[in-house]
């Protein structure tokens, strides 16, 4: 079954430019994972510190394995202090 997951990340105005690098990083990494799907980022409009993930993966145990990427562990480890808050990661369903 399917997995959708968007993902909400803030960063510290003072290191977006290097959060948006690696953030850059993880979607040409992730691409290539094989039960990806779709690994798509984008920004929010009014609001350049504040990126969003849409992803698709093939199941659960795909989203588990990319988790345990190691550019996805090296992320978590920063991101306590170039994040603003800690992210808000959504599972969801698709109901149509």
């Amino acid at each position: 079954m399917k997995v959708y997951l968007t993902a909400i990340l803030k960063a510290v105005p003072s290191h977006r430019e290097e959060v948006l690098a690696l953030l850059l990083e993880m979607v040409e990494a992730s691409r290539k994972e094989a039960a990806c799907i779709q690994y798509d980022l984008h920004q929010v409009n009014d609001d350049e510190n504040q990126f969003i993930f849409y992803e698709i993966w093939k199941d659960q145990a795909g989203l588990d394995a990319h988790n345990q990427q190691a550019y996805i562990v090296e992320f978590g480890k920063v991101a306590g202090e170039k994040l603003q808050e800690a992210p808000q990661i959504l599972l969801m369903n698709k109901l149509a």
